[in-house]
């Protein structure tokens, strides 16, 4: 049976005539959203608004209750009457949503499809949860692992109870009534937000070019406590006023003077060349080399006489040091003619 629009007018004008003693202001707010209601109440199932609602002269009864202008019991009977018909609108609504979306799925209703999924929820809340603690107890950003206070292993422990928890939780849900089924639902909204929070945190990660697991090292650059450099030759020689290019011709410049000596020039040290505190240098110059003296000269490299041969005195004398002549007997060759040897004999 379908309720037409002369029925509703009849309705709503013999609900406005039994307030007819009320206020028009307050009859006018009552009533101002009748017409509309009662069209509602009329598509969500087959009855007449009598059959529905009642009389018009019961209804506004309880409309003068809900206004306080009758007995506070019947005002609250016409509250929850009214939350009623409020919820029955809304599931009305979502029913024919759900029966157009289920052919989509292969299934009548979505919701036949959506309770296939329930075991994939429960683990997927068990994983959630897991890493919500893990987000709690760990300053890092999040990975793919649920841990622990930094530790994966005892992360997956953890995982693995709160599966089978969100499992048996799962079970007896259809039992669970008044505010416990509120607060699963509230807790499941939470775990929602959150998934997409950490998902969109991810998504700024990768996209900024930050890895997981990926930690920034620096290394100490070794000339850093670098004073001075000291240039030597291949004599060992200190070379001062030296000046270090690179292989692009670029100056290389180290340090920055730590002596105080007047006798440098007195300009910046960056137009300076190395080293830049002479004084200060680590190694000092090696002596001279000396060059070694001919075989048979008679002088050793530390300049005293010395014999050439067994027996022979010496032909030279360091500087300084005469010896006088015939002191010292000096062999001379003396050559043999059979034998071509020569033998020494005695001089002076």
């Amino acid at each position: 049976m379908t309720v037409t629009g002369q029925e509703i007018t009849d309705y709503v004008e013999r609900v406005r005539t039994a307030l007819a003693d009320l206020p028009p202001q307050v009859r006018e707010e009552l009533t101002e959203d009748l017409p509309e209601h009662l069209a509602e109440v009329a598509a969500e199932a087959d009855g007449s608004l009598v059959d529905r609602l009642g009389t018009p002269e019961a209804y506004a009864a309880e409309l003068r209750a809900a206004a306080g202008a009758g007995d506070p019991a019947a005002g609250r009977r016409a509250l929850e009457r009214r939350i009623a018909t409020m919820l029955g609108r809304a599931r009305a609504r979502v029913d024919r949503v759900d029966a157009r979306l289920g052919p989509l799925f292969g299934h009548d209703t979505a919701g036949e499809f959506l309770r296939l999924l329930r075991p994939a929820w429960w683990v997927a809340r068990a994983y959630l949860v897991a890493m919500m603690l893990t987000a709690l107890s760990t300053d890092g950003p999040l990975g793919l692992l649920p841990r622990l206070d930094g530790h994966a292993f005892v992360g997956l422990l953890v995982f693995a109870g709160l599966v089978c928890g969100s499992v048996w939780l799962g079970r007896r849900t259809p039992e669970l009534r008044s505010w416990r089924r509120w607060a699963l639902h509230a807790s499941s909204a939470v775990l929602a937000l959150f998934a997409i929070a950490a998902v969109a945190n991810v998504d700024d990660q990768a996209r900024s070019g930050y890895g997981y697991g990926y930690e920034t090292t620096s290394v100490q650059n070794p000339y850093d406590q670098v004073q001075d450099v000291y240039v030597y030759d291949s004599e060992g020689r200190l070379v001062e006023n030296a000046r270090l290019f690179d292989q692009n011709g670029t100056p290389i410049r180290l340090g920055w003077p730590a002596c105080d000596d007047p006798a440098l020039p007195d300009v910046n040290p960056v137009q300076r060349g190395y080293p830049y505190c002479p004084q200060q240098a680590p190694f000092r110059p090696r002596p001279p080399a000396v060059a070694p003296l001919p075989p048979g000269s008679g002088v050793s490299p530390g300049g005293s006489p010395t014999a050439t041969a067994p027996g022979v005195a010496p032909t030279a004398t360091a500087p300084g040091n005469p010896v006088p002549t015939g002191s010292v007997p000096v062999a001379s060759p003396s050559v043999s003619g059979s034998a071509g040897v020569p033998l020494p004999t005695a001089t002076g």
